[in-house]
């Protein structure tokens, strides 16, 4: 393999490289889910549970998607 195709191969894939870079040091991928407990308001647990209703979207996507 030649320096170009590496080249090529390395801007093509450069978020991959990147995350696994990251993973070496953190142990932790982007993709990954890991469950935390939070405390909710009764309202907004309401809430979110008429828009999983609206949607069927589970509410843990709900919330992913507000800060993607």
């Amino acid at each position: 393999m030649n320096q170009k195709q590496i080249d090529k191969i390395m801007k093509k894939y450069e978020k991959d490289f990147e995350d696994l870079e990251n993973y070496d040091k953190t142990r932790e991928l982007p993709f990954q889910r890991k469950r935390i407990d939070v405390t909710l308001s009764v309202a907004t647990i309401n809430k979110l549970k008429e828009l999983r209703e609206k949607t069927g979207k589970p509410i843990s996507r709900l919330i992913e998607e507000k800060f993607d």
